[in-house]
């Protein structure tokens, strides 16, 4: 491999560039300059740790070639720093509309408490706590789900060469304490939140289309113009047979509210966001007080939209498979898991469809005598 030089226009300044062929593929420009008549100590000091620097590009890319076919994986090539390596993986595998990856290496981060981690430093003793630390800050599903990805970040290190024997094979990911069950919606409820006034308007609208499409608060935070199409939403979620988004039919409800807020761009193409909703939490709020004007006493957050859809359409015995299509599931694990009825709506129509003495021959007084 050699170096080549080439004096700049003005003649002020040499760069450089590797050649180890003859192909316009087996050049590469080096990033670096070095004066050509350097005027002073600071000039001559770049100048000298500029040479440096070339070498030790030049020696890399050496190494780099001959380890190809070897599996031997040269050291410069490893990350001294492994948050580094988490975060250059991450952002290597994110996919759009899952955040399990990113959100547990924030959640890393975090349990780390610095900037600097060595990856002698990642032990199966480690890798434990950081379970524990999920499982201690979560419920449900999520510690299992982030700490699942942890798992496969080391899988992905360990075949790389940071540990000669995988610190995180042995421990389970987990799920957290079961939460208290949340509430949802009623067939009369979406009634009366269809016929109740709201402080914010954007937000009514907004929980309404997610009461009839199952859409998600990050789904229709991010919703825009160019994700409607004429009886259809295009969501965030990716298919992971077909590696595109999942559509959704849109409900008449659903549509009448869209088709409300286009009109307001008179006749123009509508472009932007569908929606100008606050914060998470300030949504929520919102909602908490809306759900009390229309008289609905129970705990309504965003996620009981979803819920809500899932149950209902179960309830006019719509099958699992089809609920799960429509939220944008690939199996029908979470709608017979999370998504169902866990109590019946009325307890006492239940238990009156129990054998009852009035309905037998003969008469109850002659059975109980």
């Amino acid at each position: 491999m050699i170096i080549e030089e080439r004096l700049s226009a003005n003649g002020k300044k040499i760069y450089y560039r590797f050649i180890w062929g003859r192909g316009s593929s087996d050049k590469m420009s080096a990033g670096i300059f070095t004066y050509a008549k350097p005027k002073s100590q600071i000039e001559k000091n770049h100048n000298k740790e500029s040479l440096t620097i070339l070498e030790l590009k030049r020696s890399q890319l050496v190494l780099d070639r001959q380890s190809i076919g070897t599996g031997y994986i040269p050291a410069h090539r490893y990350k001294q720093n492994f948050l580094e390596f988490f975060e250059e993986f991450t952002k290597k595998n994110v996919r759009k509309g899952k955040r399990h990856l990113q959100c547990s290496f924030n959640h890393f981060k975090t349990f780390i408490g610095k900037k600097q981690l060595a990856p002698i430093e990642v032990t199966e003793e480690l890798c434990q706590r950081y379970r524990n630390y999920l499982l201690g800050k979560f419920n449900g599903d999520t510690p299992m789900n982030y700490f699942s990805e942890f798992k496969r970040m080391i899988r992905a290190a360990t075949k790389q060469g940071y540990f000669r024997i995988n610190p995180v094979d042995e421990i389970k990911a987990k799920a957290g304490k079961k939460r208290k069950l949340k509430q949802h919606l009623e067939v009369e409820e979406y009634l009366k939140l269809l016929r109740t006034p709201c402080l914010n308007e954007e937000v009514r609208e907004g929980y309404i289309v997610c009461c009839y499409t199952a859409l998600r608060w990050v789904d229709i935070k991010l919703l825009d113009w160019s994700d409607i199409g004429a009886d259809t939403i295009k969501t965030q979620l990716i298919q992971a047979k077909t590696g595109e988004p999942v559509v959704l039919t849109m409900h008449p409800v659903a549509k009448a509210i869209l088709d409300k807020r286009k009109a307001r761009f008179q006749g123009e193409k509508p472009t932007g966001k569908v929606f100008k909703l606050p914060a998470a939490d300030g949504a929520n709020k919102i909602l908490t007080a809306w759900v009390n004007i229309a008289g609905i006493d129970k705990y309504i957050t965003w996620s009981s939209a979803r819920l809500s859809f899932s149950i209902l359409l179960q309830d006019e015995r719509v099958d699992s498979a089809t609920v799960a299509l429509l939220l944008g599931h690939t199996s029908t694990r979470y709608v017979e898991i999370t998504y169902k009825r866990h109590r019946p709506k009325d307890q006492e129509a239940v238990i009156a469809k129990l054998p009852s003495p009035e309905k037998m021959e003969p008469p109850p007084e002659v059975i109980f005598k």
